[in-house]
């Protein structure tokens, strides 16, 4: 379990394919990471394999691959990386499971006073989960939805902090993102699908 802020900018320094799956070694501050750790990059929830002093090795499979971005992924990208909470630490975020739900595209960015204002482009499975004002984490960081300006556009605004401490103050029109809905709502969903139907 993550909370969504991001503790730390990693940059990707080798790519290979291995028994394991596509396995990236990244670069990063981290220190006493134990084999078998949890750490979210970009938001998708990964294993550690193997680290070493400033770097980690972790491995993408091919249902991991299939609903996020690493296959793109290339030696120098700079990735968000996130610890697994303790229990008992401040939530600071919301709660991010680190399971990437879909993948969004930027269709626009603009500045706007003190915030930067991005649109991104959502699959159509998972509108029905965003709602304004509510959370969603994006290439792993938490965020709350600006606004819904139009049918399958989320509108963020970020703050000056998480332009500078993130990636994504890197993103530009065309880039695609990690995406993960608000567990709660996921839950609540699947809860009321059957009253739902049965009303129809």
């Amino acid at each position: 379990m993550f909370t969504g802020l991001i503790d730390d900018v990693g940059v990707v320094e080798r790519v290979e394919r291995t028994d394991a799956g596509r396995e990236l070694r990244i670069r990063s501050r981290y220190t006493g990471l134990e084999d078998g750790e949890s750490i979210a990059v970009n938001g998708a929830c990964l294993t550690v394999r193997e680290s070493g002093p400033g770097w980690f090795a972790v491995a993408a499979v091919v249902t991991t691959l299939g609903r996020t971005t690493i296959g793109d992924w290339s030696v120098g990208r700079r990735v968000n990386l996130e610890r697994a909470m303790r229990l008992g630490d401040r939530l600071g975020g919301h709660l991010v499971q680190g399971h990437v739900d879909d993948v969004g595209t930027v269709e626009d960015s603009r500045r706007q006073g003190d915030a930067q204002l991005i649109a991104v482009r959502l699959p159509a499975a998972l509108e029905p989960l965003i709602v304004l004002h509510g959370s969603v984490a994006v290439d792993g960081v938490s965020l709350t939805v600006n606004a819904l300006p139009a049918p399958g556009i989320l509108q963020l605004s970020l703050i000056e902090y998480t332009w500078r401490h993130t990636t994504l103050g890197e993103l530009r029109v065309g880039d695609r993102v990690h995406l993960e809905a608000d567990m709660v709502g996921k839950y609540v969903r699947q809860l009321v699908a059957p009253y739902a139907a049965a009303l129809q």
